[in-house]
């Protein structure tokens, strides 16, 4: 004989969980009422679900920033789309693997997912991100993570919105000035900090292009080489930090304002949601239809 689930079972179990009502009315079925057994059914067919949606493009998501007196740490974590990754229970994820990444100072992906996530313990950040799958129907996945050098006298962040986020490590103790220049990477992109930074690669590459246009211009040899160290030393200084000119005052160059406060750059890092990440197009109505029927 079967055991009847009252509604107050079901009630108890959606808030323990966060999953649907019929997930859970079916698990304390199988569990013929036991709710932890229900629990474990629900975790069970969590991670299948969370196998089942782990190839699905993810390339909406979040980007968070959390610090403490010592240290930042930076990560991105990916959601199918821009709605999921408002919802409370995404955002709610995202600050906790923050927090515990910066806690345990671990960088690396797939350590962190095996680490207790804090608020979660014991569940780890994989249980929880699996869970999280069931509750949200979508694939999410913890992309990278960047962990601040300990060595940095200021460590500057920004955080545009939740798509863009920065972090800049300076060797003086200015957070005025750390935060202007993690503002001024995050509209500017700089590849390195200077041009010497810059891969030899890349530079050849450059020049074989402007090589070949300058070519076309009839002009001597001589002078075709000197358009082309021109327009390197240009180029250089557009991907360089330093050779930028600063965003709240463009008549100085971000060299020059670090210079003026006797400061240097250690190193910096930029995250956007997505970058990278080849997006499929979709047909709307087919995607409405895939979240409809629960695929």
């Amino acid at each position: 004989m079967s055991t009847i689930i009252s509604a107050s079972q079901v009630k108890e179990l959606r808030e323990r969980t966060g999953a649907g009502m019929m997930e859970c009315k079916k698990a304390l079925e199988a569990s013929n009422g036991d709710m932890e057994r229900a629990i474990e059914e629900l975790r069970k067919s969590g991670a299948a679900k969370a196998g089942k949606k782990a190839g699905r493009i993810a390339a909406e998501g979040a980007i968070a920033i959390t610090d403490n007196d010592k240290q930042a740490v930076m990560i991105e974590v990916n959601c199918e789309t821009d709605f999921v990754a408002r919802d409370s229970n995404f955002t709610s994820f995202v600050k906790a693997v923050a927090k515990t990444a910066l806690e345990t100072g671990i960088q690396d992906v797939s350590q962190l997912s095996g680490a207790p996530l804090l608020g979660h313990a014991p569940q780890t950040v994989e249980q929880v991100r699996q869970e999280l799958v069931t509750k949200v129907g979508e694939n999410v996945q913890v992309r990278r993570i960047v962990l601040s050098g300990v060595s940095a006298a200021t460590i500057g962040t920004y955080l545009h919105g939740s798509r863009i986020g920065v972090m800049v490590e300076l060797d003086v103790d200015n957070k005025d000035l750390a935060r202007d220049i993690a503002m001024h990477i995050a509209a500017s992109r700089p590849l390195v900090i200077s041009p010497e930074d810059v891969s030899q690669e890349l530079i050849a590459k450059e020049k074989e292009i402007y090589m070949a246009q300058a070519a076309t211009s009839g002009k001597p040899q001589e002078i075709i080489e000197k358009m082309v160290a021109g327009r390197l030393k240009k180029f250089l200084d557009e991907v360089s930090l330093v050779g930028q000119p600063f965003v709240k005052d463009p008549d100085i160059t971000v060299g020059g304002l670090l210079s003026k406060h006797r400061a240097k750059v250690l190193a910096f890092h930029r995250f956007e949601v997505g970058e990278g990440i080849e997006k499929a197009s979709e047909d709307f109505k087919e995607a409405v239809m895939s979240q409809v029927q629960g695929s």
